[in-house]
Order: structure tokens, then C-alpha cells, then sequence
């Protein structure tokens, strides 16, 4: 069993991380958590359902520091879950530590940041894991949606011929992640497209890969319709992937009146529609016939719980899988940028990675 700490104490941190950690005992023992504030580090510390240590860097206390956890050698790991700014200082401490990181999604910012992180981390050359937190790769309706498009690709030998990715939805004024002070004035770009949008970017990519296409550019208009939304809420692009295959993109955090997200991967064998709920599979069957099947799931899965179950394994195993890797993660941070950059440039096409 690996000693652990979860340092952060928002909304994620409490809500989805923390349980994570306490359902899975063989992989994990809840020892530490650690928030800015003190504040908030002992009322994160409250809802555990163990007797875990409280570390906060304000006010200052001797020995209660974040410097004074990273320094425990019962602690191998820590859960980075920090506004975003904030993610890649803490874990290059924590590598240094000789902790294994978990961390949080966006990889950081923005693609220069990222860059520089991801290349620190490979020229290490050290035992630690760092792993990024990207949960939708971890939804299980996404990794049924992916081997049905890999089916269609592979077995039916199909090819990728268009997709669409649409998320709609709206952030009201008293959405509790709104009103977190660093959402409310983001020092990152993109706001609420970056933040949340990287999980849809994230699930399209995984759906892509499963068909042998990945995104190199996109010509993206963006706006922002809600004024509180800044800088802008909403994106419409144009994507293609490396053979020359385009799709659309649709992500809104600003429209009040239309919800919901679904991506469809339409192939020369069949077709394939994900839902968070649902995965819908159109083919041809021996008369010619089209047949449709559906399969559906559970509402309010989240996929960080199998996902801290994966890290887990990573650090027995002593290597991640690839989806945990932050090179994965770069990939969709790349497009994301992309998107916003061009929707700065009224449309201009961008490559996006390296």
C-alpha cells in the first residue's frame, strides 16, 4: 500500500479525488492533505473518513508547511488538484521530493509551459512517476465507444471519413465552479473553454486514435456570449487529422438553451455515437441492411476513481499507461490552444503539436 497525500481543497479535490483515494485501500492510504489556506486544508481534512495529517502554508505554522509534507518519507505519492496557474510549480517540488505526482488537468496553461515541463520531466531521468489526471480517458462508455470505432477500422476494414464533437451548456451565475475566484478571473487563457473544454477535446482524440487519425490543424471562430465568461465561452471549428479528414467542433459554456454532449465518428464500415450515457453503433449487416445497436450506462460516472486505480498500478508496475502520460496530455492541450488562437486570428488555420 502506497502512503498518499491530496493537496488542493476545492471542488474536485473534496467531491471526486478524496473518495477516489479512501475506495481503493489496496492501492492507496490516505496520510496528508494540504490547501494554501488553513482553513480550507482542515475542512478538507474533516471529510475524510480517516484521521489524516492537515499541512496549509498560510498562516505560517512550523512544521505544517507543504515544504514539511513533501519532506515524509511514509508519503510516496500526492494528488496535485490546485487552480491551474498553480499545477506545474508544485509538481516540480514534489518530483524533486521524490514523490510519484498524480496531477490535475490542463498539463499546465499553455503549450510553452507545458513544453518546458514535460521536457524538465523526460531529462530527469528519475524513478518518479508523473502522471496527469485526464479522467474522461477513463469513462467507461468512452473506452466502449473506442473499441467499437477500432472494430469498424480494423475488423470491418472501415476507414475514418469525417466527426463531430458538439458540448453545449451553460454556466449560470451560481454554478459552484464558477464561483471559485480563479475561475471568475482566469489567469490562463480561454477560461472555462480551457478548463472544461479539454476533457471533450480529450474523449474526441481518444475516439480518433482508435480509428488511426490524430488532429494536426484547425480554423476555429470563437465568442464569448455570456460577458461574466471571460475571455470567450464558446469555439466553432473546423478540425483535420494528418490523412486530410475534417470534422467540426463545437464547444459553448454559454448557451443556456441547448445541452448536452455527443461525439460521432462516421467511418467508410459504420458509424459511432458517444454519449456520456451511451454508445450507438450503426453498421451493415449481410443483407445490407442497416443495424443499429445501442448500449447505455450508468449517469454520473465520472472516471476519476478508475483512474487513481490506474496510478496506482502505475507505480507497482513502475510505468504508466500511455493515456496517464503527460505527453498524452500535451496533445490535448495543443488543440485546445490551437482553437483559441485561431479563434483570436478570426479563423486562420493552426497546426497544432509539435
Amino acid at each position: 500500500m502506497v502512503g498518499i497525500a491530496l493537496l488542493g481543497a476545492g471542488i474536485f479535490a473534496l467531491e471526486q479525488h478524496l473518495p477516489a483515494i479512501e475506495a481503493a485501500p489496496s492501492s492507496f492510504e490516505l496520510k496528508a492533505v494540504y490547501s494554501r489556506s488553513q482553513k480550507s486544508a482542515e475542512s478538507l481534512a474533516s471529510s475524510s473518513s480517516s484521521s489524516v495529517d492537515v499541512y496549509f502554508d498560510t498562516p505560517a505554522v512550523e512544521g505544517k508547511s507543504l515544504d514539511d509534507l513533501l519532506k515524509r518519507e511514509d508519503i510516496e505519492a500526492v494528488v496535485v488538484v490546485l487552480p491551474i496557474p498553480a499545477q506545474p510549480g508544485v509538481i516540480r517540488r514534489a518530483v524533486e521530493a521524490g514523490k510519484h505526482v498524480l496531477s490535475e488537468k490542463p498539463v499546465a496553461k499553455d503549450v510553452e509551459a507545458a513544453r518546458g515541463l514535460v521536457s524538465w520531466y523526460e531529462g530527469e531521468k528519475r524513478g518518479e512517476l508523473w502522471a496527469v489526471a485526464e479522467n474522461w480517458r477513463y469513462l467507461e462508455s468512452l473506452e466502449v465507444a473506442a473499441a467499437k470505432v477500432w472494430e469498424l477500422v480494423t475488423k470491418r476494414e472501415g476507414r475514418v471519413t469525417s466527426f463531430r464533437l458538439e458540448r453545449f451548456g451553460f454556466v449560470a451565475e451560481g454554478d459552484k465552479y464558477f464561483n471559485t475566484e480563479w475561475r471568475k478571473v482566469p489567469e490562463y487563457q480561454g477560461g472555462f473553454v480551457l478548463d472544461g473544454g479539454i476533457h471533450f477535446i480529450a474523449g474526441l482524440r481518444m475516439l480518433l486514435a482508435a480509428g488511426g487519425e490524430e488532429i494536426s490543424s484547425v480554423a476555429c471562430f470563437s465568442s464569448l456570449l455570456e460577458e461574466r465568461l471571460v475571455p470567450v465561452d464558446t469555439v466553432h471549428a473546423v478540425a483535420t487529422t494528418q490523412t486530410g479528414r475534417n470534422g467540426t467542433i463545437a464547444i459553448s459554456f454559454g448557451t443556456e438553451f441547448k445541452r448536452g454532449t455527443q461525439i460521432e465518428i462516421l467511418t467508410t464500415a459504420g458509424s459511432v455515437v458517444w454519449t456520456p450515457v451511451s454508445v450507438t453503433t450503426v453498421v451493415k449487416n449481410e443483407k445490407g441492411e442497416m443495424v443499429e445497436e445501442v448500449k447505455e450506462f450508468k449517469a454520473g460516472s465520472t472516471g476519476v476513481d478508475r483512474e487513481v486505480v490506474a496510478f496506482g498500478e502505475a507505480i507497482r508496475r513502475g510505468s504508466l499507461e500511455a493515456r496517464q502520460t503527460p505527453a498524452e496530455a500535451l496533445k490535448d492541450l495543443e488543440i485546445v490552444q490551437g482553437l483559441l488562437e485561431s479563434g483570436e486570428a478570426k479563423g486562420a488555420v493552426k497546426n497544432v503539436g509539435p
